[in-house]
């Protein structure tokens, strides 16, 4: 009965990320099958890497014909954050076992995982480990969908259009931060630097997936420096 509840928790916390996350896989669809792709290529990329920013890129690099090895090391340097999110979520999660650490950090997105650390009291529950789960399932599941359909009306969704329709990016995004800077204002400082290093890159003449490395990293560090008293 645990199990259950936990699941339904999950599906109610996770719906945002869901319907987020439509919007933006079916942009992302349209946008591979616009660039070349094949269904079933835009398809399983999304089942194996499952990274909308990476995927973006990736699109993009393969529409002006970017090799695959330059593809693949600015997806790894793109998703490095995933290992220190991985790290973080896994303290989180110190009291599961093994079987339930390994597939839930390999799911993790930054939308599951900034709605998982906002949750973090369900990690000393019973069960606790289908709540996460289920968030990360049904984040998973809704970007294959979507791509997938996004990939079927590419043909048919006007350019302008399906570049119109990321902006639902963004807003969720937002959505995501606005409850961790109600509980921390410090967390929108930090924001803020990395949004500037970000436009500051870009500005200088750095790709955008650079551009976002470059953001993230140095955001991270102020973060250690601004947060530090908080681990004492």
């Amino acid at each position: 009965m645990n199990s259950i509840l936990m699941i339904r928790k999950g599906l109610l916390t996770g719906l945002p990320i869901m319907l987020g996350y439509l919007p933006v896989a079916i942009t992302y669809g349209v946008l591979a099958k616009q660039a070349g792709m094949s269904l079933t290529e835009l398809t399983l990329m999304s089942v194996l890497v499952f990274a909308g920013a990476s995927q973006f890129m990736a699109v993009n690099m393969i529409a002006v014909g970017t090799g695959a090895l330059e593809i693949i090391i600015a997806t790894f340097v793109l998703n490095f954050r995933h290992f220190v999110m991985s790290l973080s979520f896994m303290n989180q999660l110190r009291d599961f076992s093994l079987k339930w650490k390994v597939p839930l950090s390999m799911g993790l997105t930054d939308e599951s995982f900034a709605v998982s650390a906002l949750n973090p009291k369900e990690a000393k529950m019973e069960k606790g480990a289908f709540f996460y789960g289920t968030i990360i399932v049904i984040a998973y599941l809704s970007w294959i969908f979507g791509s997938f359909l996004g990939g079927l009306l590419g043909d048919v969704i006007p350019e302008k259009l399906s570049q119109s329709m990321g902006i639902a990016l963004y807003a969720m995004f937002i959505g995501l931060l606005v409850p961790s800077i109600k509980r921390e204002r410090r967390v929108a400082v930090i924001a803020l630097f990395a949004m500037l290093i970000n436009a500051l890159c870009i500005q200088l003449g750095m790709s955008t997936g650079w551009a976002i490395v470059a953001g993230t990293i140095i955001g991270g560090m102020s973060g250690i420096h601004l947060l530090k008293e908080d681990r004492r």
